[in-house]
């Protein structure tokens, strides 16, 4: 659970993950937030042995964030790995479900765009801006996923572990595509499980001008290699 200036969610953040999921361990990767979201993840801490802070020293994008967990959690032998937001997007209800489906697949996707999926709360532009960006996502690196800028999966650890993640390039939210673009390319079996994305209600999204169009030259990078047998 990657976390920036989420002083104000990681609390009840927590507290649901546990209530639905009370068999899982969480690490916290806090990137120096400057409103105490890492003091308040070491206080949970020291109440609760499930949970595990792992401080940064500044911010340095989702993808590397995401990196420097997974490579804690390898080192713990952990054999599945779970993405989940901070903010309450991702419901903690909906994650016996994909934990479930991460047993015969290797990377399990909570997908907000298959049947049973959706969004709540969210704006026009929002939407057009994901539907849109996905199906680019398809049209560019192929494959048959309807969803891969989501943010809540869970990783078979002996896979991930396969996969050089020194050599992923991403490094904020298009880190999410190009690790689903990693694991189609390298074979790995992948499934999609509807859930409910909820917009968060404390807090400003981290989306960006810039991440959209990290995003975009990342999708069209990619495309061209595959199309052009280099990727």
């Amino acid at each position: 659970m990657p976390t920036y200036n989420e002083s104000g969610n990681i609390d009840n953040a927590v507290i649901k993950l546990f209530a639905d999921n009370s068999n899982v361990d969480l690490l916290i990767v806090d990137d120096s937030s400057p409103d105490g979201t890492g003091n308040l993840a070491d206080a949970i801490a020291k109440k609760d042995k499930r949970v595990h802070v792992l401080h940064r020293l500044g911010k340095d994008g989702l993808g590397a964030a995401y990196i420097a967990g997974f490579n804690w959690a390898f080192e713990r032998n952990y054999d599945y790995l779970v993405e989940m937001d901070a903010d309450g997007s991702h419901r903690a209800q909906d994650l016996p479900l994909l934990l479930a489906a991460a047993v015969e697949n290797d990377l399990v996707i909570g997908s907000r765009y298959v049947r049973g999926g959706k969004t709540q709360n969210w704006p026009l532009h929002r939407q057009i801006l994901s539907r849109g960006g996905n199906r680019y996502a398809r049209l560019m690196l192929g494959g048959k996923l309807n969803d891969m800028t989501a943010g809540f999966r869970v990783f078979r650890t002996s896979f991930l572990k396969s996969l050089d993640l020194t050599t992923i390039n991403a490094r904020g939210y298009s880190f999410q595509i190009e690790m689903a673009y990693r694991t189609i390319r390298a074979g790995g079996r992948t499934t999609e499980v509807p859930i409910t994305f909820v917009e968060r209600e404390i807090g400003d999204s981290k989306m960006s001008s810039d991440i959209v169009r990290e995003a975009l030259l990342l999708m069209t990078k990619l495309g061209v290699k595959r199309l052009f047998g280099r990727g």
